[in-house]
């Protein structure tokens, strides 16, 4: 646990010179790095997502790239291409964005589908294939990707699919007052603009790696491997539902419960921890009933509905 204490300790403290409250961002974001996930972080502008993803890369001591998606952006701009030399006939690969620790990918339900596709590979297998040659990508290799929940024009809802491939949706909302007026009184003051200028200490490369593997040996015991299958299976029968948690689905909510656990310092998983991860890891990969939807339920309210119902093991 030393490595994931170390990490968690390091990243809330330098976030914390920049952002303000946040709690579920920043804790999300580092539960996707910790499980070797991909994370979806919806809210309005101006909350800070592009800013803590930027500031997290520094902290982390990873690459980063950043992708501002358009209607037009085309899949060779997210891998890359290969381009002719012309002086000695050969072609050689222009790697894109793509080819980095973690990527951000900015507002990504306004990339069209046949770009959107393009990530699927890359994201379940850490692989991209350019001209029918595979590449692989960092080990790191994480996608962080935004989306604004109240606009609709010009953009292209990301598919059942797609949306399976991130472990965890991020809903973030608007700072307290309290917070606000922290915010102010930081900017009041002439905080650095650009995130260049700020001074984010690196923490040693090896420390991420390190915390990956010591997440996977902590301890989950056989009843809480049964509760998280059987909230999976009840949200395939629910009423509400008309698609429910896959198998992926359980796999997500195990990783995210197990992270959970580790940043409460522990190294044992309770069943608190599969209920605190049960929405961030399931709430974007089921589907509701039209007349769900018209009743004015949203799958959160139906998550937790679902969760009230599955006895929990004592």
């Amino acid at each position: 646990m030393q490595a994931i204490t170390r990490l968690v300790t390091h990243g809330r403290k330098e976030l914390a010179k920049v952002i303000v409250g946040q709690s579920e961002l920043i804790d999300g974001t580092l539960i996707a790095l910790l499980c070797g996930g991909h994370a979806l972080i919806e809210g309005v502008p101006g909350l800070g997502k592009t800013l803590s993803v930027k500031v997290l890369a520094r902290a982390l001591n990873v690459t980063f790239q950043r992708v501002q998606c358009t209607s037009d952006l085309m899949p060779a701009d997210l891998l890359g291409t290969n381009i002719l030399n012309l002086q000695t006939g050969t072609f050689s690969l222009h790697r894109g964005p793509m080819f980095t620790d973690l990527l951000l990918v900015d507002e990504v339900n306004r990339m069209p589908p046949r770009t959107q596709a393009s990530l699927l590979e890359s994201m379940e297998e850490r692989q991209v294939t350019i001209d029918g040659t595979r590449h692989s990508l960092s080990p790191l290799f994480t996608v962080l990707a935004t989306q604004n929940p109240v606009e609709f024009e010009g953009t292209y809802p990301l598919p059942e699919a797609q949306l399976d491939r991130f472990l965890l949706k991020i809903k973030i909302g608007y700072p307290s007052a309290t917070e606000e007026l922290e915010i102010l009184q930081k900017h009041n003051s002439q905080l650095p603009v650009s995130t260049d200028a700020l001074e984010i200490t690196p923490i040693d490369q090896e420390t991420l790696q390190q915390a990956q593997g010591e997440l996977r040996d902590l301890r989950l015991e056989p009843s809480l491997l049964g509760y998280i299958s059987e909230i999976a299976r009840r949200t395939r029968n629910w009423p509400s539902v008309s698609l429910g948690a896959s198998p992926r689905a359980a796999i997500s909510l195990m990783l995210v419960a197990k992270a959970l656990a580790a940043l409460a310092d522990r190294d044992y998983v309770i069943p608190d921890d599969v209920k605190a991860a049960v929405l961030p890891a399931m709430r974007h990969r089921i589907v509701l009933r039209p007349e769900a939807e018209l009743e004015g339920l949203d799958t959160d309210r139906v998550l937790t509905d679902v969760l009230a119902a599955v006895e929990v093991p004592k």
